[in-house]
């Protein structure tokens, strides 16, 4: 009884799997972070989609430069109040935002906007009424 018996334990080598190397390395991870910056930089930044182009265009509807600036702001601070989609009310042409994307929807005149029905909106700018 006073024998003890050793058995060794058998176990597989400890083996690093490769990682693979991704091409770039460092610079891949660097674009990564400038993308990031631009990404949040670009925050309050409108953007257009096709759809509410092709709309502008369609139904000959200009906004200018400063108008847009004027818009990015009431939308900015749209977001701060918890808005997520939006109708914008111009003069000349109603707006359907997503405050939540920083994205202009769609687009129509004023006509058109006094016979349709929005839903889905938990806010509205009211601008040179």
């Amino acid at each position: 009884m006073d024998k003890m018996l050793f058995r060794p334990i058998h176990t597989q080598p400890v083996i690093t799997p490769k990682t693979k190397e991704v091409p770039g390395g460092k610079q891949a991870i660097s674009s990564f972070s400038a993308h990031l910056q631009t990404a949040l930089k670009a925050d309050g930044k409108l953007t257009v989609s096709k759809h509410a182009k092709q709309r502008l265009e369609q139904r000959e509807i200009h906004i200018n430069e400063e108008r847009w600036q004027q818009i990015e702001s009431k939308i900015h601070e749209a977001k701060k109040m918890g808005v997520k989609e939006s109708l914008v009310l111009l003069n000349d042409a109603a707006l359907i935002v997503s405050a939540k994307n920083n994205t202009v929807i769609t687009a129509m005149d004023r006509e058109e906007a006094g016979t349709q029905i929005f839903t889905n909106i938990n806010g509205t700018i009211i601008l040179d009424l």
